[in-house]
């Protein structure tokens, strides 16, 4: 069945939630033999476009000790307002994909990493965002690994709500960083997720803009910064339904 079909079908079935139907179609797009297709990629960026942070167990107004309003079927929320450092909630991971929510009190920053070999959709869920992204420039005669040339793709502010974006492994932005602006969460679909065993690790940079090339930098690997800080939450959404191996 065509994705697109298969996914309006079963947004008309009552008792899915929107995280399984993200789930099911993530695992029929990314578990397949053959490479996505745009059809399908553009399929799952449609429905990642109608997620809200309730959809995933957040309240995106609530501050900590305030009552919230959790739909059925879940007990409680993560006070989207009350996160005091940047907070990964997972959701899912299988060797073709990896579903899960970043959650960034304002003013906090992650700096410019990258997503080798991947495919990245993100949702903003709400807050304001200020995104800085990069691809690299391809260059002959460059051995090196540890500071490469790259061009400026994306550097501006996103607003939720606002469309999905998708970063592929050469295209779209694959190294970049965050600045919330405001309590903000991002949603992310990553296909392969990150590896260190399949040569997928997560790489950051510093940047070296050139004032003779706008929009160009000399990007250079780093250790990872010691004043990040990323703390786990549990994940309070809708339950999946998994199929067994």
């Amino acid at each position: 069945m065509d994705l697109d079909i298969k996914v309006e079908v079963e947004m008309e079935m009552e008792g899915i939630s929107k995280v399984q139907r993200l789930c099911d179609a993530c695992n029929h797009v990314f578990a397949q033999k053959e490479l996505p297709t745009f059809l399908q990629i553009q399929s799952l960026k449609n429905l990642l476009d109608t997620f809200e942070a309730a959809d995933v167990g957040i309240d995106e107004f609530s501050l900590p000790g305030s009552p919230s309003s959790s739909p059925e079927g879940m007990k409680e929320l993560i006070c989207g307002q009350g996160v005091p450092e940047i907070t990964y909630i997972h959701i899912h991971e299988c060797d073709s994909f990896s579903i899960g929510i970043f959650c960034f009190p304002a003013g906090a920053m992650f700096p410019l990493h990258d997503h080798p070999g991947m495919t990245v959709l993100s949702k903003l869920l709400y807050g304001s965002v200020y995104v800085k992204a990069y691809d690299w420039v391809k260059l002959e005669n460059s051995s090196s690994r540890t500071i490469r040339l790259a061009r400026n793709v994306v550097d501006g502010i996103l607003r939720a709500p606002c469309e999905p974006s998708i970063l592929f492994p050469k295209s779209g932005g694959n190294i970049h960083s965050f600045a919330a602006l405001t309590p903000c969460a991002i949603l992310d679909v990553l296909s392969p997720p990150y590896s260190e065993d399949d040569g997928r690790p997560s790489t950051y940079f510093s940047e070296f803009p050139i004032p003779a090339l706008p929009g160009y930098a000399m990007l250079e690997e780093r250790e990872l910064p010691d004043d990040l800080v990323v703390i786990g939450a549990p994940y309070l959404g809708p339950p999946l339904s998994l199929p067994e191996l």
